[in-house]
């Protein structure tokens, strides 16, 4: 009985490996040669240098100062690219000039619609009347209230200070809402008449979220005028070809590391390499899904991130086998020795991210793009080579058919 349990584990052991094989090459397939509507290649939007896009330059009228001009770029940068993860290049040309690339987009007309406008910041009461204009407001910044909850501070100007009073005088009890390109970005309630040109916008706010409020009053409150003065179609500067030879050159590179696992070490290798093609499924998959751009530098990070994935594995690996020289048995090795991994593979893997999150704040277009993709890369790379190698490994160790062979240990005579 106990003999039949075994051969039953063993073969189910044998049977779930060759599933995740057959699943993981089936979505491969599905990936390059499947219908359109899920092929890889129809999904993916490729950057300005692979696919070409739109290139805009915007000239500011009347005399700018560069305060003016870095906000300018900071509220176009929103516009065009509000969740942070395409890959649009905007930067200033000169005292007064913003240059504008957008990858994919074939429509000059659209991208004119799309930045074209001057950011425009109100203030409209419940009844839908406009009772500031964004050249009303001077400075929005953030404070503390109580020492403890955030609250955003806004000085007006000119005509500003007597135009609030008027309205907060009119509006007691009800909502004053601030719309920033007729987007409503916030709806305090007045709780008194505010005059001198001072008032405080309060809420549940985090840090976090007072700040970006202040920067999108400020940013809309820019009175200067963008005009377009160039909008034109530009051509992929690397080309189709360029880039087949890159994705060729990617999966030379894959199978290289994948070779090089395998003669190193055998079967845990194939599990490695199985675990690595997950999760480059769940990478390219994630960056799809939130609509990433590819660019030279994504995919740079991405290939960086598969070195880190493969640096993991061939610690993990190389800890089991000390543990089994070290006489230890095989169960016992394989999770002292992912025990004893955990924390080289962890802290290597964080000292990396902390670098991509540095430039994901400080950098701008492209090094977004890559900052993300290593990120991204590099934390699935950790879950698939701690939890997923872990897994496959001991799935080959209950099969029953391998011993301390399985990591090119000879066993040692009783």
């Amino acid at each position: 009985m106990r003999a039949s349990w075994k051969r039953n584990t063993s073969w189910g052991s044998a049977l779930t490996l060759l599933l995740v094989i057959v699943v993981l090459v089936a979505i491969g397939v599905l990936a390059v040669w499947g219908p359109e509507s899920i092929r890889l290649k129809s999904n993916v939007t490729l950057g300005l240098d692979l696919s070409g896009g739109v290139n805009m330059v915007l000239q500011a009228k009347g005399p700018v100062d560069d305060a003016t001009m870095d906000a300018a770029v900071e509220v176009l940068e929103r516009r065009v690219n509000p969740l942070a993860v395409g890959e649009p290049v905007i930067q200033r040309e000169g005292d007064d000039r913003i240059i504008i690339q957008i990858a994919g987009l074939d429509d000059p007309d659209a991208a004119r619609e799309m930045v074209g406008r001057t950011a425009k910041l109100q203030f409209v009461d419940e009844a839908g009347n406009v009772v500031l204009e964004g050249s009303d407001v001077g400075k929005a910044g953030i404070a503390t209230q109580n020492g403890v909850n955030y609250v955003v501070t806004l000085e007006l100007k000119g005509e500003g200070p007597d135009k609030f009073a008027k309205a907060t005088a009119a509006n007691q009890g009800k909502r004053i809402y601030i719309m920033l390109d007729e987007e409503v970005i916030s709806a305090p309630t007045v709780r008194e008449t505010i005059t001198g040109g001072q008032a405080q916008i309060t809420g549940d706010f985090t840090a976090e979220e007072a700040q970006q409020l202040a920067q999108l009053i400020n940013g809309g409150a820019l009175p200067v005028e963008l005009e377009v003065i160039e909008n034109r179609l530009v051509s992929a500067t690397l080309g189709e070809e360029s880039l087949t030879q890159s994705l060729y050159a990617a999966l030379v590179g894959m199978a290289a590391v994948i070779l090089f696992l395998l003669i190193l070490y055998r079967v845990p290798g194939l599990m490695a390499a199985i675990a690595l093609t997950l999760y480059g499924y769940l990478t390219i998959g994630f960056l799809v899904a939130v609509n990433a751009t590819f660019s030279l530098p994504s995919i740079a990070g991405l290939l960086l991130s598969v070195g880190m994935a493969v640096d993991a594995n061939v610690i993990i690996f190389e800890r089991i086998k000390e543990e089994l020289r070290n006489g230890k048995g095989l169960r016992s090795g394989i999770q002292a020795g992912f025990s004893r991994a955990y924390a080289a593979v962890i802290d290597s893997n964080l000292t990396t991210v902390i670098a991509g999150v540095i430039l994901w704040f400080f950098g701008t277009g492209p090094v977004k793009g890559f900052a993300l993709t290593m990120i991204v890369g590099v934390l699935l790379s950790m879950f698939t080579a701690i939890t997923v190698t872990r897994w496959l490994i001991n799935l080959c160790v209950s099969t029953g058919w391998f011993g301390k062979n399985l990591f090119g240990i000879k066993e040692v005579a009783q």
